[in-house]
C-alpha cells in the first residue's frame, strides 16, 4: 500500500515522490470489536485519502496553476475512483483528469505499467509513440513473421536492398563510419564499428600500412542525415522505458521493420560477403547484393506463399543493382 507521483514529459521519466502505508486489511472478527475494526480501517483509510490529495497539490499545482498538462489516477483497486470523488481532492487537478487505468501490481513497475496502459490518453507524447513503435517490433519477433532485423550486419543489409520500412535506433548508440583508402590501389571501402568493436578491433601493421582513414562520423549522425535514401522512416527511441531498455540490450538498439521477409543466413553462409573482412563491416557491393535480393526473395516467397511480392517490385524495382543503394 502506499502512494507514486512521477511525470512523463517527451521520452523522460521523472518519479518525483513516492511513500508507503500501512493501512488494515477486512477480517472476519466479529462479537462487539467488530464496529471499532471497521471504524478504525476507515479513518485510516480517509488519513491515507487526506495524504495523497495533499501530496498531489503539492506536486502537481505551482501559483496556484497546474504544471501538468493532464493527469491519469491508477491503481490495483477503487482508491483512485474514491480520490476522485472525493472533496478533499483539489478541483484544479480534477478539471486535468484524463482517466483511470487498473494495474497489476504497485511501486516503479506500476509506473511503467500505467504509462503502457494510458497510451491512449497519453497520445503525441514521444514516449507513448516509442512504446507502441517497439511493441510493434517485439511482437513481429514474437509471431516470427522474419519482418523485423537488428543487429548492426543485417540492418545495414536490410537497408542496402531498400527492405526496411522503419528503422529504428537508439538514441545513445555509440559507434561511426569509417570511410578508407588503400594507399597501394586507392580503392575506397567503408565500413560501421560500434564503439565496443572499435576497441576489441585489433590489426596487423602491414594492414594499417595499407589502409587510410578518409571520413570518420558518427553512426547516429550518419544515419540521421541518408536514411531518407534508403526510403525509410526513422525512429529515435529511449531507453526510459522497459520496452526501450530491452531494445538497447538486447537487440543492440539498432534495428528495423522490414517490408518484406529476408533471410539473414544467406548472408551469414557467405552469399555476397568476404568473412575474411571480418564482421564488423558492410561487405557487400552491388551486384552480390542484387544476387541475394533475388535469392532471398524466392527462398521467402516460398515460405510467405500468401505475400504480394509482385506489388513490392512495382514500387522498387526488380533490378536493386541499378539503384543508388551501395555504401
Amino acid at each position: 500500500n502506499g502512494a507514486l507521483f512521477g511525470t512523463v514529459q517527451g521520452s523522460s521519466i521523472e518519479i518525483i515522490r513516492e511513500f508507503s502505508v500501512d493501512l488494515p486489511r477486512k477480517h472476519g472478527r466479529g462479537g462487539q470489536s467488530a464496529n471499532r475494526f471497521a471504524r478504525l480501517r476507515l479513518e485510516k483509510r480517509r488519513h491515507f485519502l487526506r495524504l495523497v490529495a495533499e501530496c498531489s497539490v503539492g506536486v502537481f499545482l505551482e501559483d496556484n496553476l497546474p504544471n501538468v498538462q493532464g493527469i491519469v489516477l491508477a491503481g490495483s483497486a477503487d482508491f483512485k475512483k474514491d480520490l476522485l470523488k472525493s472533496s478533499l481532492f483539489d478541483q484544479r487537478l480534477r478539471d486535468i483528469v484524463l482517466g483511470t487505468v487498473d494495474l497489476s501490481c504497485g511501486g516503479k513497475q506500476g509506473f511503467h505499467e500505467a504509462i503502457q496502459l494510458s497510451s491512449e490518453m497519453l497520445d503525441g507524447t514521444k514516449l507513448s509513440h516509442e512504446m507502441e513503435v517497439l511493441r510493434h517490433f517485439i511482437n513481429e519477433i514474437g509471431r516470427d513473421t522474419g519482418l523485423v532485423c537488428f543487429g548492426m550486419e543485417d540492418t545495414l543489409a536490410a537497408l542496402d536492398v531498400g527492405a526496411v520500412e522503419t528503422l529504428i535506433v537508439w538514441e545513445g548508440l555509440e559507434g561511426n563510419r569509417y570511410k578508407l583508402e588503400n594507399s597501394m590501389t586507392h580503392e575506397e571501402s567503408f565500413f560501421f564499428l560500434r564503439k565496443e568493436e572499435e576497441e576489441k578491433k585489433k590489426t596487423t601493421k602491414r594492414e594499417s600500412s595499407k589502409m587510410v582513414v578518409l571520413e570518420k562520423e558518427s553512426l547516429v549522425e550518419w544515419i540521421s542525415k541518408n536514411h531518407g535514401r534508403f526510403g525509410c522512416k526513422l525512429e529515435f527511441v529511449s531507453d526510459k522505458s522497459n520496452e526501450g531498455t530491452q531494445f538497447a540490450k538486447g537487440f543492440g538498439g539498432f534495428g528495423g521493420l522490414l517490408r518484406w521477409p529476408m533471410d539473414f543466413s544467406l548472408i551469414q553462409d557467405g552469399d555476397g560477403a568476404d568473412e575474411s573482412k571480418g564482421d564488423c563491416e558492410l561487405l557487400l557491393d552491388r551486384q552480390s547484393m542484387a544476387d541475394f535480393w533475388k535469392a532471398d526473395k524466392e527462398r521467402a516467397a516460398e515460405r510467405y506463399k500468401d505475400y504480394d511480392f509482385e506489388e513490392e517490385e512495382e514500387v522498387y524495382g526488380n533490378d536493386v543493382g541499378d539503384g543508388d543503394f551501395a555504401f
